[in-house]
């Protein structure tokens, strides 16, 4: 089962192969996320088309692919270049959304 609770959520930048598995995944990031592979961080990666998406993570005892697949459009992703998403910005990713502006309304201390 997916949960996103309190997990950190890493997007690789880079198109792949959507065709890799578990030991080529974890080798891509293990190369650009050190030490963060054991951790139980999701990590995201999409093909060249960007309308398949690809998410590996440890669950404790081994390691979860979740994929899914667009029949139509494509996964936006935004332009600022950081490898790090929020929960919220993982979620409209996954779920087509494409953000114009986020701001939070308030922060608490």
């Amino acid at each position: 089962m997916l949960s996103l609770s309190n997990n950190k959520i890493y997007l690789y930048r880079e198109p792949i192969n959507i065709g890799k598995s578990f030991e080529g995944l974890s080798a891509l990031v293990e190369s650009s996320f050190p030490e963060t592979l054991y951790s139980g961080s999701y990590f995201a990666f999409m093909n060249k088309n960007c309308n398949s998406m690809k998410l590996l993570a440890w669950d404790g005892d081994g390691f979860a692919i979740y994929y899914k697949r667009l029949e139509k459009g494509k996964f936006v992703i935004n332009n600022k270049g950081e490898c790090r998403l929020t929960r919220r910005e993982f979620l409209m990713l996954f779920e087509g959304i494409h953000p114009i502006h986020l701001e939070k309304r308030f922060k608490l201390k």
